[in-house]
């Protein structure tokens, strides 16, 4: 995730704000029922991309409500896509 900000940025977040945000993601996917061993086998590349959409306004939503939260708006959509990236491979290691 620090690898989808340029360094001056990633520095500013330590690893509890970063892990924050893969919780509020993890969150998202069982709130949405994409935890379940079915969910996404049939999904369309247009379901996904409003799925990603979803989750990103999820987690900016989220960081909003978290005092402690010091996550800037606009790293929300880099550092979600790139924990993204990083779930999709462990996939292909399977």
């Amino acid at each position: 995730m620090r690898g989808s900000l340029p360094e001056s940025e990633s520095q500013k977040y330590d690893d509890d704000q970063l892990l924050n945000i893969v919780d509020m993601i993890w969150d998202f996917y069982e709130q949405n029922g994409l935890l379940d061993i079915d969910a996404g086998d049939d999904d369309s590349e247009e379901d996904e991309s409003a799925i990603v959409d979803d989750l990103i306004e999820y987690v900016t939503r989220m960081l909003k409500k978290d005092k402690s939260a010091i996550v800037s708006p606009a790293h929300v959509r880099d550092l979600v896509l790139a924990e993204i990236a990083y779930e999709d491979s462990l996939a292909l290691d399977l």
